[in-house]
């Protein structure tokens, strides 16, 4: 089983911490017949960074071990099983332009048949940066391609409203190529992050939420009496919003909340979760 994570928190020193504590839920165990590879992206003091291992071996894929002791108020974490292309860097997300990050589960229907034609819908510009085989980097690039139509791949600070047209203009492309096809919707999941905010599409494996907010949860969180260490202003204010899908069975871990299938969600530092129809 695959794996996608979204984080976004406005306290960067706990963001890992969370990870940690729901790192039992999180974990990919090996397939028989299939060896996993990993991305996370993240946002840290004004930059993108990125660590991504095509391969990986081992029983297991734990995602705290991904992340262990990272600062970072927002961040994407993938484990792969590809379906499209090869284990090579290129092939592993998170996929980053510019400010962007993104990753995805999932195929889309017909590929093999529509790859040229969703090549072709991008800019010159676009399709020369597609670096790999996967149907998931040709739909990040269409994703970017609808900002670039809106005028907006060249701003810093686009608004969560801006990416969500732009993603859901992506969508609607493929589903309608796709039944040109005779196929229906495809079913995946994906994330689009910025450094404000994450934005996540469901349409495929079942996807969780959960906000970590309050007492109860913030003494979980920092252990040890630590609750009572902060601030009443930083109390107050805390707040840590995950998201994730693509679990064994289906099934999500007990307190998350899950996800409405063909929904929209945005993740942001300071508001409750946003969730709309596609």
């Amino acid at each position: 089983m695959a794996r996608l994570v979204g984080f976004v928190g406005n306290r960067p020193d706990l963001g890992a911490r969370v990870l940690e504590l729901e790192a039992r839920n999180l974990t990919v165990h090996k397939q028989a017949d299939r060896i996993p590879g990993w991305g996370v992206g993240f946002y840290q003091g004004g930059e993108i960074l990125l660590k991504r291992r095509p391969i990986d071996d081992r029983p297991a894929i734990n995602i705290a071990e991904m992340t262990q002791a990272l600062r970072a108020d927002t961040l994407i974490a993938h484990v792969r099983l590809g379906t499209v292309g090869g284990s090579r860097t290129e092939n592993t997300h998170p996929f980053r332009y510019r400010q962007w990050l993104f990753a995805h589960t999932g195929t889309i229907d017909a590929f093999s048949t529509l790859r040229g034609r969703l090549s072709d819908s991008l800019p010159q510009f676009l399709q020369r940066d597609v670096r790999g085989e996967t149907d998931s980097e040709l739909l990040f690039h269409l994703f970017l391609s609808f900002l670039h139509d809106a005028g907006a791949l060249e701003r810093q600070d686009i608004p969560p409203e801006t990416a969500r047209t732009a993603l859901r203009s992506s969508i609607a492309l493929v589903d309608g190529l796709s039944a040109e096809e005779g196929k229906g919707p495809s079913r995946m999941n994906l994330l689009v992050a910025a450094p404000d905010y994450v934005i996540a599409m469901h349409g495929g494996s079942r996807m969780f939420l959960r906000v970590f907010q309050g007492a109860a949860d913030l003494e979980r969180i920092l252990g040890d009496g630590g609750l009572g260490r902060m601030r009443l202003p930083d109390f107050a204010s805390c707040r840590l919003s995950i998201l994730a899908s693509d679990f064994d069975d289906d099934r999500g871990p007990a307190g998350w909340t899950a996800v409405q299938d063909r929904a929209i969600v945005t993740l942001t530092r300071t508001d409750d979760p946003l969730v709309e129809p596609i």
